[in-house]
């Protein structure tokens, strides 16, 4: 309420008194006060003041009177809010409930106003509702506090979770209700709802579910394609929810004509091959918009960053005919004037710069923009990468790039433990810095221990060593092997070695490996070892030095290094002991990964690893050099390196020839909301190790589900095997399980 001076006669104000305030402070209201000292009072200037002073929301009363010619205002203040409380909340973390509060304005310290508090009992239902407790209960309680102020607290009784009941289609035809909700992750209760919760009602998920449905029939011909309505309701107990869809299909459509119209540096047979859509196939809108983008892409490479593909459609509806005309505006030829980088604070801008393939003072390319993008990620300085292209006031044939990037930290001191069903306790420590001072280069010293596995290391790497990327690195290592847990004929091995590698890159994906080691390796056998191993030892004697040289190449063309699921990755390498040393033998391995997306969310995963080794210069090939195969890492349902053959204790002895095939179906794990840390595989394993090629016999086969993530402690692999024509010999180990890294 408020009270004005009414009917006074006009004064000079020669002083103004402030009364009633407690926190706030005098010279706030003079702030506001629209009249001042020596101003001429007027019943018109009080109303003013009044409403400006109500307009700050501090007060709940204002009184303005006149004693002689002093303006005297009281105030009586709103309270503040000392303290939030809420109770009974389990759905949500409280700091989650209280910032959707702070956001309407409802915090701590605030002044109090009803109507908000009103619109925090919405906000706070509603962010229940959004998790379909619809019979959520929330009441408040005002508290009167002293120094004005006032607590308030929210009891929470959420209520049980509403399901989903049914959902119904109304209107299709071409596809059945049944072919509609399988595009639909919302869904009525099944095995995996209690995991997934797309049982319960979701916004979001509805809207991105109708989308599903509306690309289904677009891309399938169907161009006037509408979903008129859809209504959701709830049963009076509201526990139950009901999705009723109303949509009209229309008729399927097919392309009888495409044209294209617009002058373009591309030659237009050039563009048309770009098109995806082809005349007498029913429209598909997926198909069309690739082909759009394709288009702009192209022309991007030439220079054109601002070219637009609109296409245009000409319907006849009466035969279910439709013509496109792709109108293409290339528009101005641009070139890069400027390319700046923020956000390297550590990270020396020519470690940046350097793999870079748009450079400045070149036309702009849309494939090297791309690119560019993708080399600066895989160096792994960096959590996010952002390339900004910005337009140049005044010079329509300029524009500058703007690339952020945010760093992570790439030096750590890591203390590790791990568990795998070859190696059982695995134990790691170490000192890495994959940019030393900014430069990109990398140093690590590490100490991992298992069960067959030692190792201890020191590694450098420049991977500009010369300008071009031609990498250098250099290896200190000790290695100790002792297999007498596994199930192959016994020995250990102690090596101490040392060497220096190179990598040269021939094109965008590949590269040429080359490196020089000499290794200095003391062998053992074991009580129970083969004739074989004893021959050899007795040849070349227990202490051995090597002169071992590699070469290899390498093409990744891969989506991504860690998460994969479009792409291949080729490995071929050589490894030989170089005549002057003890050991004279060669190893080449060949692996090719292939990935293919079946949809968003099915990839398939085909591996191939092939090799073969020997001797020469009348040396045999080292037996601790085999090839072995089976574990999580090969075949998956034998036991690790156990697949071959066996000597005359029935353990493993591997062999020089190895043909391992892995295929898998790789999906997300569900109720992850497609997490691409944590992936699932069904999958079907083939290996074969021996002396010779007699594959067809000893060719070992598995299948089975399996489980990778890539956990803040350490890749986790997890899976289960069932051996589809195991031997006798063969060792069996269904349930195989693999923490951190495997040695």
């Amino acid at each position: 309420m408020s009270k004005g001076v009414f009917a006074l006669e006009p004064f000079e104000v020669r002083d103004i008194v402030v009364d009633g305030v407690q926190r706030t402070e005098p010279g706030t209201v003079f702030a506001y006060l629209p009249i001042k000292v020596g101003d001429i009072v007027t019943d018109r200037k009080v109303t003013l003041a009044i409403k400006e002073l109500f307009a700050t929301g501090f007060f709940k009363e204002i009184h303005m009177s006149a004693e002689g010619d002093v303006l005297v205002i009281r105030l009586v203040e709103r309270p503040a809010i000392a303290e939030i409380n809420i109770t009974g909340a389990e759905e949500f973390d409280i700091e989650e409930l209280e910032s959707a509060l702070n956001g309407i304005g409802l915090a701590e310290s605030r002044i109090f106003d009803r109507a908000i508090l009103e619109r925090a009992e919405v906000e706070l239902k509603n962010q229940y509702i959004s998790r379909g407790r619809y019979a959520v209960d929330i009441v408040s309680t005002l508290t009167p506090l002293e120094r004005n102020r006032v607590g308030l607290n929210f009891e929470i009784s959420e209520g049980d979770i509403a399901k989903i009941k049914q959902i119904q289609f109304v209107g299709n035809s071409a596809y059945s209700n049944r072919d509609l909700l399988d595009e639909f992750k919302l869904t009525t209760r099944s095995f995996w709802t209690w995991l997934t919760k797309n049982d319960q009602y979701s916004k979001p998920k509805l809207e991105a579910d109708l989308e599903a449905i509306r690309s289904l029939y677009l891309d399938n011909g169907f161009l006037e394609f509408s979903i008129d309505s859809t209504q959701v309701s709830i049963s009076p107990d509201k526990k139950g929810i009901f999705i009723t869809v109303n949509l009209t299909e229309g008729k399927k459509f097919v392309v009888t004509g495409i044209k294209l119209l617009g002058k373009t540096s591309v030659k237009e047979s050039e563009l048309f091959s770009l098109v995806n859509i082809r005349v007498g196939e029913f429209f598909s809108r997926k198909k069309l918009t690739e082909s759009t983008g394709k288009i702009s892409d192209r022309l991007g490479d030439d220079g054109f960053a601002y070219a637009v593909v609109k296409a245009v459609p000409d319907v006849g509806r009466e035969k279910g005919e439709v013509d496109f005309t792709l109108f293409i505006d290339p528009g101005r030829r641009v070139y890069v004037k400027k390319i700046s980088i923020r956000g390297n604070s550590d990270t020396k801008d020519e470690v940046v710069r350097r793999e870079l393939r748009q450079l400045e003072g070149s036309w702009y390319s849309t494939k090297k923009l791309q690119r560019s993008k993708q080399r600066i990620d895989m160096l792994g300085f960096f959590s996010e990468v952002e390339i900004d292209t910005k337009p140049i006031d005044g010079v329509p044939d300029q524009v500058e790039l703007d690339i952020k990037v945010a760093e992570r930290a790439t030096g750590n001191i890591n203390l590790g433990i791990g568990y795998s069903t070859s190696e059982r306790l695995l134990l790691s420590a170490g000192v890495t810095q994959q940019n030393i001072f900014g430069s990109g280069n990398a140093l690590s010293l590490a100490v991992e221990t298992g069960e067959v596995n030692q190792s201890y290391s020191i590694s450098y790497t420049n991977p500009y060593y010369t300008d071009d990327g031609v990498s250098r690195g250099f290896d200190i290592y000790k290695q100790n092997t002792d297999v007498s847990s596994l199930s192959v004929s016994t020995y250990d091995t102690a090596t101490l070695g040392g060497g220096v590698r190179f990598s040269v890159p021939l094109t965008e994906y590949d590269r040429i490996n080359y490196g020089l080691a000499m290794e200095d390796t003391t062998t053992k056998l074991g009580i129970n070892a083969t004739q074989r191993y004893v021959e050899f030892i007795d040849l070349v004697g227990e202490n051995t030095v090597t002169y071992k040289g590699t070469l290899g190449w390498m093409r990744d063309q891969r989506d991504s290094a860690i998460y994969p699921n479009n792409g291949t990755l080729q490995r071929l390498s050589g490894e030989a002991g170089l005549p002057g040393g003890d050991l004279t033998y060669y190893r080449l391995t060949y692996q090719h990964q292939w990935y293919y997306p079946l949809t968003e969310d099915l990839t398939m995963f085909l591996k191939g690893n092939l090799g073969y080794a020997d001797g020469f210069s009348n040396k045999p090939l080292p037996f601790y050099k085999n090839f072995y195969a089976g574990g999580v890492n090969s075949v998956r349902g034998y036991r690790t390196s156990t697949i071959g053959p066996k000597d005359s204790n029935g353990d493993s002895m591997g062999g020089n020839h190895l043909v391992v095939a892995n295929l898998a179906v790789l999906f997300p794990m569900p109720g992850t909301d497609g997490d691409r840390t944590l992936r699932m595989a069904a999958f079907l394993d083939q290996g074969y190790v021996g002396e010779d090629l007699d594959i067809i016999d000893q060719l070992r086969t598995s299948i089975g589900i399996g489980l990778n993530w890539y956990s803040p402690i350490g890749p986790i692999k997890l899976s289960y095997g069932f051996p589809l024509n195991p031997s006798n010999s063969d060792r069996k180990e269904r349930i195989q399980f693999s923490l951190g890294t495997v040695f």
